[in-house]
């Protein structure tokens, strides 16, 4: 694979893009035991605090190097510059998980499966510079989920169903509800948003 293009300064998509569909082949079947086996694992609780009711927890996937040992809060949440991200340990269990990594033509930094517990929400917010306009893309594959979650960015409902890999723009207001009786469970994905990946991203919007 060639070296990827890192964007070193905000890039002009017109008009600005707040989520695509993009192309991957997920095994949701396997994926959702994958996940089912993990949820005595330590998952720990978002920092956020102020940004949402209810129960949401995070179960790292991958981390910086220097935090492989260090206590999963460091692992899912510090902030850092760097280029030099590992998979943790877990991931040995996960080769749907990785099957999806594999698919991505780009530098992944952070992922994490994320769970958005019934009847909890996130609260309007949003991630400053966190979308592929600064060179940065969030990716969201729903896991567990179900027609009782709700997820709007700028005020626009993503019509995310379970296996499928969406990207969203983090920088604009974005907000989730679970009005389900059950948990939902995404995985979270950030990655370097090279020429290969906002190609995919534009096609995405042409489906």
């Amino acid at each position: 694979m060639e070296n990827p293009v890192i964007f070193s300064a905000p890039i002009s998509f017109a008009p600005v893009i707040s989520f695509a569909k993009v192309a991957c082949a997920v095994q949701l079947s396997v994926l959702q035991h994958e996940v089912d086996q993990l949820v005595q694992n330590p998952w720990v609780d978002h920092v956020n605090k102020n940004d949402y009711q209810g129960g949401w927890d995070v179960l790292p996937l991958r981390c910086q190097r220097q935090h492989l040992n260090a206590h999963p809060i460091l692992q899912g949440f510090a902030i850092a510059d760097g280029d030099d991200w590992e998979n943790l340990p877990v991931l040995a269990q996960c080769p749907a998980i990785v099957s999806i990594f594999n698919q991505l033509q780009c530098p992944i930094k952070a992922a994490r499966l994320m769970r958005l517990k019934a009847g909890a929400e996130i609260k309007p917010h949003r991630d400053n510079q966190l979308s592929i306009e600064f060179g940065e893309a969030r990716l969201h594959v729903p896991i567990h989920t179900s027609a009782a979650v709700s997820f709007f960015v700028d005020n626009k409902k993503i019509p995310m169903c379970a296996g499928e890999l969406w990207y969203f723009n983090a920088d604009q207001v974005h907000e989730v509800y679970n009005r389900g009786s059950e948990d939902r469970i995404n995985l979270v994905i950030d990655c370097v948003a090279n020429e290969w990946l906002c190609e995919q991203i534009r096609l995405g919007l042409l489906q």
